[in-house]
């Protein structure tokens, strides 16, 4: 095995390992049924400060807060409902991983999908017509003297 794949290995298996210890033991619920609930909850809400990674797989101070607030409002009695909606409360929607597909935010899942139908749109009749006003030059055969003379170019 070469030293580079090792490193790489090593590199990704690091990177991988920080997420699993996310969670730290002192965090965890003693009821299993609440934990599952709270797990499942930590990878729902985004966190803040990482931005593209839920709580569960983040290791920022906002994370640690935000999992400990999770099963403390689980430990309470609230369901995964009320949670979500208590980091929208304080947070907006983007807090969460899958925000509702609603009101402004409909706008913004549709238009990625709607700029590319309008890219198309706009590219397929220019690429056709582009195609269409191309003039391919006849290919003749060659004479005598322009195959001699390609014969003494190739000998080269």
């Amino acid at each position: 095995m070469r030293r580079r794949d090792v490193v790489w290995g090593l590199m990704a298996s690091s990177v991988l390992a920080g997420a699993a210890f996310a969670l730290s033991p002192d965090e965890m619920l003693s009821d299993p049924g609440l934990e599952a609930r709270a797990r499942q909850l930590d990878h729902e809400i985004r966190c803040v400060k990482c931005q593209s990674e839920s709580v569960a797989s983040s290791n920022a101070s906002w994370a640690e807060d935000a999992r400990r607030s999770i099963r403390e409002l689980i430990s309470n009695g609230a369901s995964n409902d009320d949670v979500k909606t208590w980091f929208v409360e304080r947070y907006g929607e983007f807090v969460l991983m899958d925000p509702a597909k609603t009101g402004s935010n409909l706008a913004l899942w549709l238009a990625g999908p709607a700029m590319l139908l309008i890219a198309l749109a706009g590219a397929i009749p220019y690429i056709r017509g582009r195609s269409k006003g191309i003039e391919r030059p006849e290919t003749a055969a060659l004479n005598s003297q322009e195959q001699a003379r390609l014969a003494e170019i190739l000998k080269d």
